[in-house]
């Protein structure tokens, strides 16, 4: 593909919400998949299922008038917004779960089998996506839904409020990924959706530290919809007793069907969690 091809890939669409029987496979195929006809076609993988997740999302729950999707890209990578005017994904959730703010709705989308739509949706498409891509983030009221790479995710102040939701994507052209990769990461023999990966910095607020029962509940919550949990440490310098006792000890008696797994912890962290496992026998 040529430099000059891609210099010219730049595209608006707009979707018209009020138009029955939406279907984000047709949009795909005739509005957006032909501008991404020279990729390879593990990003092209990557970006059908990306799309037409977001796109889904904004149809069924944005109760919005119109989407618009933006696509620009060069030699070297692609990036893409999906934008409705509706209601805002995370004050929908945080409406519907009965959630302090929306930075707990946040917390609990980034953990997985999250929607409001039970009987329509998973609640798995914006956990795959978000870990598909190089980057990731969900804009939505004042806060910002953002991952870059590693499992890094953050959850920012937007620097204005947005209206509605919007998701932009990047994705290098030469990435060395497929979609079936990421579902690997976390199904089971089965394919089922078995296990998660828990940012658990998110849990804090500003520059709390994770030290009661009341934090660790908040990280524990539906995590025994899983099998196998990642509790991912990375960015938190240490934890409390009370914190790691509900966790590795309260919550580890209980539900002894669940594999808990730190990562990215500390020697401080790990240390706190080697104290709560030996008092659980």
């Amino acid at each position: 593909m040529g430099r000059d091809h891609w210099a010219a890939v730049a595209s608006r669409i707009e979707i018209d919400l009020s138009e029955p029987h939406l279907d984000e496979n047709v949009i795909w195929r005739r509005s957006i998949a032909p501008l991404l006809s020279d990729l390879p076609d593990s990003a092209i993988d990557i970006w059908a299922y990306g799309v037409q997740e977001m796109l889904n999302n904004a149809i069924d729950h944005s109760s919005g008038r119109k989407i618009i999707v933006t696509i620009a890209g060069n030699a070297a990578r692609m990036e893409m917004t999906i934008a409705d005017d509706g209601y805002g994904v995370f004050r929908k959730i945080r409406e519907s779960m009965n959630l302090e703010d929306e930075r707990h709705a946040i917390f609990e989308l980034s953990k997985g089998k999250l929607t409001t739509a039970p009987d329509r949706h998973t609640g798995e498409g914006i956990f795959f996506t978000s870990r598909m891509f190089d980057s990731f983030a969900i804009h939505s009221g004042s806060v910002c839904f953002s991952h870059d790479g590693d499992d890094n995710f953050r959850i920012l102040e937007n620097e204005r409020p947005v209206a509605g939701t919007s998701v932009h994507m990047t994705l290098a052209n030469g990435a060395n990924r497929i979609a079936k990769d990421i579902f690997d990461q976390y199904s089971n023999e089965d394919y089922a959706f078995s296990k998660t990966a828990v940012p658990v910095n998110l849990a804090r607020y500003d520059d709390d530290a994770l030290l009661s029962r009341s934090q660790a509940r908040r990280v524990l919550a539906r995590l025994d919809r899983f099998s196998t949990v990642l509790l991912n440490f990375e960015h938190v310098e240490h934890v409390g007793q009370a914190f790691a006792d509900e966790v590795f000890r309260v919550f580890a008696n209980a539900h002894p069907q669940i594999e808990i797994v730190p990562i990215r912890a500390n020697t401080r962290v790990m240390a706190m969690i080697r104290r709560a496992r030996a008092n659980s026998r």
